[in-house]
């Protein structure tokens, strides 16, 4: 489970086990949890699932997502590699 980005309370990482998934980030604050898909050439993303999300959350860790969308992309593709 390596963890990509720490922010805001956020921890975003990914899972080792999850066989062949499309690019894709879990976050999780508090007891609070998500799961969103990337899409790089659309650089778009949708949510996957939810536990516990207020809307207030949904916006802000989607806003994180985006802004560090290129960082979280390349450490995919890193961690892709390295499996």
């Amino acid at each position: 489970m390596p963890t990509v980005l720490m922010i805001s309370g956020w921890r975003l990482f990914f899972y080792a086990n999850e066989g062949n998934e499309p690019i894709h980030i879990h976050c999780k604050k508090g007891d609070m949890e998500c799961k969103y898909w990337l899409y790089t050439e659309e650089f778009e993303i949708s949510e996957a699932y939810g536990y516990n999300m207020t809307s207030a959350a949904k916006r802000e860790i989607r806003k994180i997502i985006f802004l560090h969308f290129e960082e979280l992309e390349k450490a995919w593709e890193e961690f892709q590699q390295r499996r």
